[in-house]
């Protein structure tokens, strides 16, 4: 048992895997640029990292582990300030426990984002002269899907340039059935404890959608 534990846990060590030299990236040391580049060593540095390993959970196994799971940014957005903030923070606790010999695992993802996406595909349908009704539940669900797999790496790819530690071979979506499967037992537990439940209340509601929004997007 000890022995699998050892294996899930280890990764290449610095001796073990070589990192891309400045002027194997450049051509060779004569052509090295006279200004520091950011896009050329960072993108480069960061690649060897995660290729390497780095980020997946090792250390010592006798020590409590250390997890993060990252508040998931909606996959159709960009970067912010409030992103950033918080992958800062992450990033920092992450690290320190990594230094400290704790097995570490900071766990990557993205939100579905359900009304912007929505929003999204409806106006792409519309630009082709059809709708969400017109095409039927499981085919709408199916152009969101297609939709997520074009356009939706775009902030994943911004935290990368940010420098975060996460385990990217972990990365999860909230629509994944693991996922979706989990939220609702915690739904059911909560409504059998009485801490949930369904009454009448105010909302906003859009026509356009066909359901409640948030009083933000009323603004």
């Amino acid at each position: 048992m000890a022995s699998k534990t050892r294996a899930r846990f280890s990764k290449p060590t610095m001796q073990q895997v070589e990192c891309p030299s400045e002027e194997a990236a450049t051509g060779s040391a004569a052509d090295m640029p006279t200004q520091y580049s950011p896009s050329s060593v960072e993108q480069r540095l960061y690649q060897w990292w995660e290729s390497s390993g780095y980020f997946k959970p090792a250390g010592d196994e006798s020590k409590q582990c250390f997890v993060i799971s990252m508040p998931p940014p909606n996959v159709t957005g960009k970067l912010h300030m409030g992103h950033a903030m918080f992958v800062a923070l992450e990033d920092i606790m992450a690290r320190f426990h990594r230094m400290r010999g704790h097995p570490t695992l900071w766990l990557p993802g993205t939100d579905h984002a359900g009304i912007a996406t929505q929003m999204l595909v409806e106006r792409a349908l519309k630009a082709e002269g059809q709708s969400r009704v017109e095409l039927g539940r499981d085919a709408f669900l199916k152009r969101v899907w297609e939709w997520k797999e074009e356009y939706g790496g775009a902030i994943t790819g911004q935290i990368r340039r940010l420098g975060a530690s996460c385990d990217w071979s972990r990365e999860k979506f909230t629509l994944q059935p693991e996922l979706v499967t989990a939220v609702n037992e915690a739904f059911v537990r909560l409504h059998d404890k009485g801490l949930v439940y369904r009454g009448e209340y105010m909302v906003n509601w859009s026509p356009a959608l066909g359901t409640a929004v948030r009083g933000y997007r009323t603004q």
